[in-house]
């Protein structure tokens, strides 16, 4: 049986599911509030420079279904195969990435301390305390040294929140899983890592992720510039702007639904509980700046607001337009004045200059304790209905593009 089914948002989880369904004969009608498909990976013009509003997203991935599909739907010859450069900016040195793999390059009391500190993990490793959070996490790993260094300064700066809150089984496959013994080897050979699944990437040769999304949005009905603020129940079918669907797919906030949705449709319970979800946003900033070598650059440290720079410029000379510099996205973790943001720049090495800017008020979601519970509790109750969440915001989850694309998958393969 073919459905008519109305997608809210035109980001990458949106364009996924819709190409999905048409290819099995649905009729897909998208709604988008911006002008433009992409969400999250859209990018635009400034002065000529390609501009990630959001990061610098890229497509990578270790799932072949996700591979296959991907590459059916835009043109490989399109892309260049880059290669991951990542660096860490500490104690006004650029080490590589990752940290564990660099101490040899810290100052000799820091050497000395975490190299203690990971034999002593190493040598209690059939006795080791068990995890029972991000911070735990960290500390029992990595030790004192290279937790407070590294990884709790960088990681309270993208979350801003207790990283004790943090439960373990939302970052499930996304951590670092240390091996102490290939640790202490890489600072003694000095091993570059290369076993990263971003050690390398696919990236557009023009206009960056805006070529994906622009792909990806190819042959769908996406109404632009038109924001969803009422859904409709009758019996068996939904209502957007006047239009009848079977089903529905949300891709947006799923915290906005509590506006959206009537209280007989999403009781008002289960509206409460979505007033607990956290997430941060993100200022990035477009700036030109000297030519460099790296891919990203991570900066830890506690005396700059600047979580990290990613050399756009360097992926694609396309990007970089009429400059006679690189150019780079600058990645704050929250909301930076024009004022605040002129003041960090200078701070930072590449002298760097702004060009334009963008605020997400949600780039970053993360969970607590009780986020799955909430999620899946809602997911649940609205299934029955024929209304399913993906996607990062639909679904509180941390997704790249390719598990944003495999949740697509998985949901159209399990309902649609």
């Amino acid at each position: 049986m073919k459905n008519n089914v109305g997608i809210i948002g035109a980001g990458v989880s949106g364009l996924s599911a819709g190409q999905l369904l048409k290819d099995n004969g649905n009729n897909v009608s998208i709604f988008e509030s911006k002008n433009i498909p992409g969400g999250l990976i859209s990018c635009t013009r400034e002065n000529n420079i390609l501009f990630h509003r959001v990061g610098g997203h890229v497509f990578n991935t270790k799932i072949p279904e996700v591979a296959n599909w991907f590459w059916s739907k835009v043109n490989k010859d399109e892309f260049s195969l880059t290669k991951r450069v990542a660096k860490i900016f500490i104690e006004n040195k650029i080490l590589g990435y990752p940290i564990e793999n660099y101490i040899y390059l810290l100052d000799e009391k820091n050497i000395i301390n975490i190299i203690s500190e990971l034999l002593i993990i190493l040598q209690s490793e059939n006795n080791k305390v068990e995890a029972e959070n991000f911070d735990d996490f960290l500390k029992i790993n990595f030790g004192d040294t290279l937790y407070n260094l590294y990884f709790r300064p960088y990681n309270e700066k993208i979350w801003k929140t207790d990283l004790s809150k943090i439960p373990l089984n939302w970052l499930e496959g996304k951590l670092p899983m240390p091996n102490i013994k290939d640790i202490i080897l890489s600072n003694i050979i000095k091993k570059e890592e290369r076993n990263m699944v971003h050690s390398s990437f696919w990236y557009p040769k023009n206009n960056g992720s805006q070529f994906i999304a622009d792909s990806l949005a190819e042959g769908l009905d996406i109404l632009y510039n038109t924001n969803v603020v009422n859904i409709e129940r009758t019996e068996n079918t939904w209502i957007i702007n006047n239009k009848s669907f079977d089903k529905i797919i949300y891709t947006g906030d799923v915290r906005k639904l509590a506006d959206i949705l009537s209280d007989d449709v999403l009781p008002i319970n289960l509206k409460n509980k979505l007033k607990k979800l956290k997430s941060n946003g993100t200022t990035n900033v477009l700036c030109e700046i000297d030519s460099n070598n790296y891919s990203w650059m991570y900066f830890p440290e506690e005396k700059y607001k600047i979580h990290r720079i990613i050399s756009t410029g360097n992926f694609a000379e396309s990007n970089n337009g009429d400059s006679e510099r690189r150019t780079c996205t600058i990645e704050y973790s929250g909301y930076l004045s024009r004022e605040e943001m002129e003041y960090e720049i200078k701070q930072l090495p590449g002298n760097p200059n702004i060009i334009a800017y963008n605020f997400e008020p949600n780039s970053y979601i993360y969970h607590t304790t009780e986020t799955a519970n909430i999620i899946d509790s809602i997911k649940n109750y609205m299934e029955k209905q024929s209304f399913y969440l993906v996607g990062r915001f639909a679904e509180w989850q941390y997704y790249n593009m390719d598990k944003a694309i495999e949740a697509s998958m998985k949901l159209v393969r399990k309902y649609l």
